[in-house]
């Protein structure tokens, strides 16, 4: 039996699969849909992270070098079009990440319909994630 992992070769903007497509998978063919999706997102999730941690690192960098007072500093990192386009970068980042976590979702809600118990870990994950991008709005 050939195992599918169509996920390396796709686009971020469609999912590899429809979910009635996920839901005649084999068990075995879904739970490596599964684990490659999900290793993907924490991929993502990782270059995303790492690219907003240099944004900060740069914006502090600007604010620190800069001359003048709180206000003045402040104005001079805000129309930085180096920090404009590299805001842009991981606000296309953050989408990607979130469609992919849209396809590792309903990957998940397959495997509990059929019985199984729903896949280790995602649930606490997904509630950090969402405490993690409260706290950077």
């Amino acid at each position: 039996m050939q195992v599918h992992t169509g996920f390396n070769a796709r686009s971020a903007d469609a999912m590899s699969f429809s979910a009635d497509t996920l839901y005649k998978l084999s068990d075995i063919e879904l739970v490596a849909a599964y684990a490659d999706a999900r290793r993907q997102f924490v991929e993502k999730k990782f270059a995303r992270d790492t690219q907003r941690a240099r944004l900060a690192w740069i914006r502090a960098k600007m604010f620190v070098g800069g001359s003048g007072g709180v206000t003045e500093r402040n104005m001079a990192i805000d129309v930085s079009e180096e920090i404009a386009r590299k805001g842009q970068e991981l606000r296309e980042m953050t989408r990607d990440l979130d469609l992919l976590k849209v396809e590792v979702d309903i990957i998940a809600v397959v495997i509990r319909m059929r019985g199984a118990a729903a896949p280790a870990g995602v649930q606490s994950e997904d509630a950090a994630e969402s405490d993690h991008e409260r706290e950077g709005a």
